[in-house]
């Protein structure tokens, strides 16, 4: 009782110090948001550009190991930091490249076949989870770390979402196949992107252009315009015109140049007619009954607009076929200068910068330009070709603004997916078996993360790129913190309770009698020992040194925020850990889990520098 009334204090503690830290709830006003650096060591030109090889210090340390890890994976472990530290951060990068993909269908389809329903007709909750489940696992312990979060930041600007209970979400292989293109094509060419995501089955459906053909004037029917639309405004090229460094391009007034008007989604969104499933195609596939929303969609030529298709300064000819038409509209499209600028900025802010300077985002899309980035042990990465996201991944990583944690702006809020999934990773948790974790099914709820992967609220995603947190520090400093957009008093009380029931151990006590039905149902058998050990939290590694408190924060700040928590900050977590009682049953546990969540909750660690 003592342990729980300790830890009903402690947890309002925490609340009032996280929201001391993150504005952007309906009373900013009266918080006090993140405030980012404003003043910056300037940097050469050249430095990171590929046009000089520099000294390789990224792995100098084991601290910065670490803070390059949090950046580029969903989580560093002690031992990762350990066998990296002092070796080239170029050969970790490399490796990377080449490590063996993890894909989600793979394991749909497993689901589909092992989680059978007595009633036919019905669907298990374990295989509509299933791209969910698979998600989890390949984060959690996926090898091809850079791949899976690259495919990830990805996904959030090539919005698809099932979480609408719509066909997304009854059939779990169209996000699945959706997700596996950004898995495939993360190191690849974001022209073979474009197309495969314009043939994909949950794109057409999500942006309602599956099915989608051309006008007819006698029953004053167009062409559906939603692809076209938000293919240039927020998949290549977004509004008004870009300079290579992200800013926008003025006209003699000092305004904006708009770059297209609605005639050019008008005439756009004809190239996006006559496309449907694939029947005759997944017929063949014997094997997997609903193949037909997992292949690319096919071209039905009746369907299809004969008409001319401007746009952008393109003509399409009239009678060009539907294959023809969307190569001509993607290659105009790729070869557009607002591209390189308009990717690169969105990837900085996924991986290491909320606020990029312009020389920052001007040699990313340079990378992307030029299709090439030399590392720092002098290795080209990238095949030459425009659009080459291997380049632009490693350009943004290894770029001096990455590196200096000194640098101006150089700052993002971490998001809360990844809040978990480092949790996981860190803490070597066992058995990850995310099927018998149902809060894990949906963390949309601003109960959970108020995040979940593939099922953003809209193709806006979580939250805007330009977001800027109402009455925060941030947005009168004119910066931006789209992650603020989620983080609200409700989310940071969601989170926090989110993060205790895993930290604290209990997913180790499940409502075994309601599982045990809901496995029933399936054609297997579960042992119950395998639903009350999964996502085991065992922290040996901080047990072994939870007697002295100064180590185990040092030991969490280092494994958590790359040594980056402020000196008030740990004298508040060794006061509190002071009053967690130890006792003969729990021993130290209760004090290492109270430190794990302070620390996850912490101003220091929601900043990602």
């Amino acid at each position: 009782m003592t342990i729980k009334i300790t830890f009903r204090d402690t947890l309002i503690a925490t609340l009032i110090t996280v929201a001391i830290g993150c504005g952007g709830s309906a009373n900013s006003e009266q918080q006090q948001p993140i405030k980012i650096p404003q003043t910056a060591t300037p940097l050469p030109d050249d430095v990171g550009n590929g046009s000089i090889v520099i000294n390789d210090s990224t792995f100098s340390s084991p601290q910065k190991t670490a803070r390059f890890l949090h950046q580029a994976t969903f989580g560093a472990t002690l031992t990762q930091i350990e066998q990296l530290t002092h070796t080239p951060a170029a050969d970790w990068f490399k490796a990377q490249l080449t490590q063996p993909a993890s894909f989600l269908l793979p394991i749909v389809k497993k689901h589909q076949l092992l989680y059978r329903m007595e009633d036919i007709n019905a669907y298990s909750p374990f295989y509509l989870e299933s791209t969910s489940i698979a998600f989890w696992q390949n984060a959690i312990l996926g090898e091809d770390q850079l791949r899976q979060r690259m495919a990830y930041a990805l996904s959030q600007i090539l919005v698809v979402s099932n979480g609408a209970g719509d066909e997304l979400s009854e059939h779990p292989e169209m996000v699945a196949s959706f997700q596996d293109i950004l898995i495939r094509h993360a190191f690849g060419n974001y022209r073979t992107l474009l197309e495969d995501i314009t043939y994909s089955p949950a794109m057409g459906y999500y942006l309602t252009y599956l099915g989608n053909q051309k006008g007819n004037a006698e029953k004053g029917t167009v062409p559906d315009e939603n692809y076209a639309r938000e293919l240039l405004q927020l998949f290549t090229l977004g509004l008004v015109a870009l300079n290579q460094d992200g800013s926008p391009v003025l006209d003699s007034s000092g305004h904006a140049q708009e770059l297209y008007s609605n005639k050019d989604i008008t005439g756009l969104a004809r190239v996006f007619t006559g496309l449907n499933y694939d029947e005759d195609s997944a017929e063949q596939d014997d094997m997997f009954y609903n193949a037909v929303f997992s292949l690319p969609m096919t071209t039905l030529p009746e369907q299809h607009s004969t008409k001319e298709k401007p746009f952008l300064g393109l003509t399409i000819p009239a009678n060009t076929d539907a294959t023809t038409s969307i190569d001509m509209a993607l290659d105009h499209i790729f070869a557009h200068p607002n591209l390189g600028p308009f990717i690169a900025k969105q990837l900085i802010q996924r991986f290491t910068s909320s606020n990029p300077t312009p020389k920052y985002i001007a040699r990313a899309a340079t990378a992307f330009n030029t299709g090439k980035f030399q590392l720092p042990d002098g290795a080209i990465i990238g095949d030459g070709q425009r659009g080459s996201l291997s380049a632009t991944l490693a350009a943004i990583l290894f770029d001096s603004e990455a590196r200096n944690v000194a640098t101006a702006q150089g700052a993002k809020i971490r998001e809360p997916i990844l809040r978990f999934t480092q949790w996981a990773r860190t803490f070597k948790i066992q058995n990850i078996t995310p099927q018998f974790q149902p809060q894990l099914w949906d963390t949309s709820y601003v109960s959970r993360l108020a995040q979940h992967p593939y099922r953003a609220p809209s193709v806006f995603n979580f939250y805007r790129p330009g977001y800027k947190a109402p009455g925060s520090i941030t947005a009168s400093n004119n910066l931006v913190a789209p992650e603020l957009e989620i983080t609200n008093a409700s989310t940071i009380a969601g989170y926090t309770n989110f993060m205790t029931h895993y930290i604290f151990g209990f997913q180790q006590e499940p409502d075994l009698e309601e599982m045990i039905e809901l496995l029933e149902e399936t054609n297997i058998e579960v042992n119950p020992d395998d639903v009350i050990n999964s996502f085991l939290a065992t922290y040996q590694d901080e047990l072994n040194i939870a007697h002295d408190l100064d180590k185990l924060i040092a030991h969490l700040d280092f494994l958590l925020t790359a040594n980056q928590m402020s000196a008030s900050s740990k004298s508040l977590m060794k006061k509190i850990l002071r009053e967690v009682p130890i006792d003969e049953e729990d021993d130290y546990l209760p004090r290492v889990q109270m430190a794990i969540l302070l620390t996850m909750t912490s101003p220091d660690y929601l900043v990602q520098k």
